[in-house]
């Protein structure tokens, strides 16, 4: 494991820098100043930071890693109060774990932490995103709120809490928390008439002006984008290339298995389980003849996941790789213009750029909405099941079209022969 001078500024770098990630497994870092503290940078570029020590008295070394979005100043900090520790007989690693323990045997009846517990195991078949709100309690809200009994917890401990999220996570990340505790309060509202959710008006960090995106790729930046995710084709960029074609939500598209591609008579189609689809039913995309490229492209990793690095896992750590593909694909905008700017952009901007470009595609509106699965309003939705395959399955292919009149327009171009300078007709005279 090599040895180095750990800068910010050098961890701030990623790929681009020396410390690169290897192809499998993970790299340590070890820093030259901190003896027993490295960066640990595995296969998927995730950095994060560990402490390696021998308790006294042992023979066996221990790796800790350390918690939190740290910069290099306060981990070395950190660190180095571990190691201090341990040269006093204690042994951080084990008393985590002891914690983590006895956290779990002493689930008091009515704390915050029992109360979730009780609330996924009742509602958690019902909700869509169950894992990211567990997710979210676990790392997020359990830490600091999970001893408190629910009817002790105030609105100024909400606040405080979100104020931390905001500050650590961003104010959108803050939002989503507050979303899920509001569900989670309204819920043990129902099963307590004395008790009252602390969750009020204002609470919100962001205005609904700021959470609602409108915009898409423009043709410059959607073309620029293709051409990187195909310079570099890894599961992550194909992905992209997989939205834009069939205009899909982020994770609709990345959790996406082998099993649910299925060939039918008129084609392959997407068939997304009713449990990964937002409206909780099961929706079915028709895959154009564009996605079925960018499908065959994808490397074959394992059996079970289409997007995956390893095989074992759907693809992840979107905010990495986006950036990295942003940055491909402004080289390849500057090529054309060497002033061009590539405006920031997120993976649900490709399903909003997708819809945007079918009415110049030609397809009619009700047919863009059923592509998107998005239901239609008033007497048509109770009436009108016919499940519009065939429509859509046009629409997908006319959509294809476009994007690849879009990708590559000199392959659109076709040169027509000179004419031959018309012969002057010869008079005849009347006889």
């Amino acid at each position: 494991m090599p040895t180095v001078d750990l800068t910010q500024a050098e961890i701030d770098k990623g790929n681009a820098g020396r410390l690169t990630a290897p192809k499998t497994g993970r790299i340590l870092y070890w820093d030259r100043t901190t003896p027993g503290f490295a960066l640990m940078v595995t296969h998927t570029n995730a950095r994060s930071f560990v402490v390696q020590y021998r308790p006294v008295g042992s023979r066996e070394s221990r790796r800790m890693k350390l918690r939190g979005k740290l910069s290099l100043k306060e981990a070395r900090r950190e660190a180095r109060d571990l190691l201090n520790a341990v040269a006093k007989r204690a042994d951080p690693l084990a008393e985590r774990r002891a914690a983590a323990a006895a956290a779990k045997e002493t689930e008091m009846p009515g704390s915050l932490r029992a109360e979730v517990k009780e609330y996924f195991r009742l509602e958690g078949p019902k909700l869509r995103s169950r894992k990211d709100r567990e997710a979210a309690f676990d790392r997020l809200v359990l830490p600091k709120l999970g001893d408190k009994d629910v009817p002790a917890i105030s609105r100024k401990d909400i606040v405080a809490l979100l104020d931390d999220i905001e500050k650590e996570r961003g104010a959108s990340m803050a939002d989503h928390v507050l979303r899920y505790l509001s569900r989670f309060f309204n819920w043990y509202a129902s099963r307590n008439e004395d008790f009252r959710t602390p969750i009020g008006r204002g609470m919100a960090r962001l205005k609904e002006s700021e959470r609602r995106r409108q915009s898409v790729l423009n043709d410059a930046e959607l073309r620029a984008v293709w051409q990187a995710a195909d310079a570099s084709p890894c599961a992550f960029n194909r992905l992209v290339q997989f939205i834009l074609t069939t205009a899909t939500r982020r994770n609709e598209a990345a959790r996406a298995q082998r099993r649910e591609i299925i060939e039918r008579e008129n084609g392959r189609v997407l068939v997304i389980p009713n449990e990964r689809y937002k409206t909780n039913l099961t929706f079915v995309v028709p895959l154009s003849s564009l996605a079925c490229e960018v499908l065959d492209k994808v490397p074959h990793i394992g059996s079970k996941w289409i997007f995956t690095t390893d095989g074992k896992r759907a693809v992840a750590g979107f905010g990495k790789a986006k950036a990295a593909l942003t940055e491909a694909a402004l080289e390849h905008m500057r090529r054309e213009n060497p002033q061009a700017v590539m405006r920031e952009w997120t993976l649900h901007d490709l399903r909003r750029t997708a819809r945007s470009l079918m009415p110049q595609a030609g397809v009619d509106p009700d047919t863009a909405e059923r592509c998107l699965g998005h239901t239609l309003k008033g007497v048509r939705r109770v009436y009108d099941q016919h499940d519009y395959l065939q429509e859509k399955k046009q629409a997908f292919e006319a959509l294809a079209q476009l994007l690849r009149r879009i990708i590559d327009p000199h392959a659109n171009v076709v040169e027509f022969s000179k004419k031959a300078p018309k012969r002057k007709r010869k008079s005849v005279s009347a006889r």
